[in-house]
């Protein structure tokens, strides 16, 4: 095993994972609009996508995806379906988002686990990230590439957990200090709305 490759993709992750992107935005308005604990389960929602694609790319079903146009299309269709769908209930849930204090209408972890783990599964652009990234990163001659390709993505997900939960829980004490903030709830609820229909429109379209 070749531990300096496996350090190398330690610290490009964590780099990308910080670097402004789809998922650690829908984290950090979650996380404001719902507190950390809600944030948390956003996190680990998406990382259980990334264990899926983990598991496509080490059986090579990513690559007929990939090189499948009807099948990519229509993932990116569902995909963007999804969240537009997300948007809508934003939009009908009422006329602002309540943060003060405990909530009725505040979502479940259960419910955002789920929102986080359908986002990333439904997301085709993950499965090419995973395609260009992960080979370059093969650390040895010997073990087989499906114990490579799981441990490639189990430490991916494990150091992307440390940098998105950071994001969760700073953005959590954020949300603290805007309760006070007259019109916030009107704010974060279309800051919602506008990030759930722009993450469509790049998944579709980008």
């Amino acid at each position: 095993m070749n531990y300096d490759i496996l350090l190398a993709f330690s610290v490009a992750t964590f780099i990308l994972s910080l670097s402004p992107g789809p998922d650690n935005i829908f984290v950090l308005i979650q996380s404001i609009s719902n507190g950390k604990k809600q944030g948390l389960a956003v996190v680990a929602g998406l990382m259980s996508g990334c264990l899926v694609h983990t598991s496509l790319l080490a059986f090579g079903v990513s690559a007929i995806i990939k090189n499948n146009p009807t099948i990519f299309t229509g993932i990116k269709a569902f995909g963007a379906a999804y969240l537009l769908y997300l948007a809508i209930l934003v939009y009908r849930g009422g006329d602002a988002i309540a943060i003060k204090g405990e909530s009725k209408n505040k979502k479940s972890l259960g419910t955002l686990y789920k929102q986080g783990f359908i986002m990333n599964v439904l997301n085709p652009k993950v499965i090419i990230f995973f395609l260009a990234f992960f080979p370059g990163f093969l650390f040895s001659h010997s073990l087989s590439n499906v114990f490579q390709f799981y441990t490639l993505g189990l430490l991916f997900i494990l150091v992307s957990s440390i940098v998105f939960s950071g994001i969760a829980i700073l953005s959590g004490q954020i949300s603290t200090f805007i309760k006070t903030k007259e019109h916030t709830g009107f704010i974060l609820k279309w800051i919602q709305i506008i990030v759930f229909i722009g993450i469509a429109i790049y998944l579709f379209f980008g």
